[in-house]
């Protein structure tokens, strides 16, 4: 499996939804098995999901409303529970940002990013670029983006390592990861093709600021109270 799902869990499909993907066209008729849930190709490899292919699988139904999901590489993958420490961080940075930016970005809560062709994440937390439509015509990508946040408790590995090295080779300039157990965030700076160069954790006793957005300097306290 690629290194998207090496850590996260993929979102795993039954008969019925196998073959409702058939009758749709958005599986070929030939080449392609279900196997223990997993839609496979070839010699096991798992099946690729376009962004077009997974958003007409949640007008089909097949993919809930109410599902916590995203894509990954072509792999739909299933998002950890918010657990409401998880949750208590996401709605105090959100008062946070809002105070210190304005109308300088809008900030964006758990929606979709698109970052190519087969890949749409859903961050906890983002600043984008100011737009007069608010994003109604499109979803953000890269370019849009001042600064990426992730929340992470259960999830901190996956975020640690396989977000930190997609979101660096899609260019996004500054992810900050905040562990909700340790009480740390982690700064992540000068994204490459081989990840972030630049990695460094800030205690709750120390302060930071946004390198697009010099207004915004948090302390630890305004993160973990």
């Amino acid at each position: 499996w690629s290194m998207a799902t090496q850590l996260a869990q993929p979102r795993l499909f039954d008969v019925e939804e196998f073959l409702r993907m058939g009758e749709l066209g958005v599986l070929p008729e030939r080449g392609v098995e279900l196997m223990d849930g997993r839609i496979v190709f070839g010699a096991g490899r798992p099946w690729r999901f376009s962004v077009e292919d997974y958003y007409r699988l949640a007008e089909a139904g097949i993919l809930g409303e109410d599902e916590h999901v995203e894509l990954i590489e072509g792999e739909i993958i299933k998002m950890s529970p918010i657990g409401s420490r998880h949750a208590g961080v996401v709605k105090r940075l959100v008062a946070v940002l809002s105070e210190h930016v304005g109308r300088t970005a809008i900030l964006s809560v758990q929606d979709p990013l698109r970052l190519g062709s087969a890949t749409e994440p859903q961050p906890d937390l983002m600043l984008l670029r100011p737009r007069s439509d608010y994003y109604t015509r499109m979803h953000p990508t890269p370019g849009d983006v001042l600064l990426l946040i992730e929340v992470a408790d259960s999830s901190l590995d996956r975020d640690r390592y396989e977000k930190a090295e997609l979101y660096a080779r899609a260019g996004i300039p500054e992810y900050w990861l905040v562990d909700v157990n340790a009480c740390e965030l982690i700064l992540h700076l000068q994204p490459s093709g081989l990840g972030y160069l630049q990695v460094e954790t800030k205690q709750p006793h120390e302060s930071w600021t946004a390198q697009a957005l010099p207004q915004l300097t948090l302390r630890g306290a305004d993160v973990f109270g």
